[in-house]
């Protein structure tokens, strides 16, 4: 990760009262995520998505929740506390250099996150450890800081660490792709 990183106070503003009506998780990663899903949420902030993720997944699935900021977790775990969620969620503070081990995933959300990192390409290589063979990557970025020049980029790194162009899903005020992972020695 790097130092780039969302302030606290934007992602409360931002997370607790205008996102719920502007990235709906359902509307957004239904189509991705099923119930008994494991599911990583990198860079989770105050947990918008995490708590999306942990209801489509349902009791007999898994989200791994995964920030920077431990002031973010702490919101996050708060949050889901409240919901009735928590059990299904597994916090966890990473380092600038190490998102720790995650083993079978079959979803991962970098949800404005890969603009922030220092080395994307070992970003994206490393989350390709987490998921399982075609498991799925959905990046978002926002149109605001990432141009479509660098989102290119970004794109374009993915493929040379290993994921294929699956889905252009439109999300308001970004630019978004979902890859799947392509299992060694399968044709891309």
């Amino acid at each position: 990760m790097s130092a780039h990183t969302c302030p606290w106070w934007f992602a409360y503003t931002f997370d607790n009262r205008l996102r719920r009506w502007v990235h709906d998780p359902t509307e957004l990663l239904g189509e991705f995520v099923r119930p008994g899903d494991t599911v990583v949420d990198v860079g989770c902030g105050l947990g918008h998505f995490t708590l999306g993720m942990a209801r489509l997944v349902g009791p007999k699935g898994r989200v791994v929740a995964i920030d920077l900021q431990e002031r973010m977790i702490r919101g996050a775990r708060r949050r889901a506390e409240r919901e009735g969620l928590a059990e299904r969620i597994d916090f966890r503070t990473c380092s600038r250099d190490d998102l720790g081990r995650v083993e079978g995933a079959d979803f991962v959300l970098a949800f404005w996150v890969v603009h922030e990192v220092d080395d994307p390409y070992g970003f994206l290589a490393r989350i390709r450890t987490f998921l399982k063979p075609r498991g799925l990557l959905f990046i978002a970025e926002p149109r605001g800081h990432v141009t479509a020049a660098r989102f290119g980029a970004t794109v374009d790194t993915a493929r040379r660490t290993g994921y294929e162009v699956v889905a252009e899903p439109a999300v308001r005020f970004s630019r978004a792709v979902v890859f799947r992972a392509v299992a060694q020695g399968e044709a891309r």
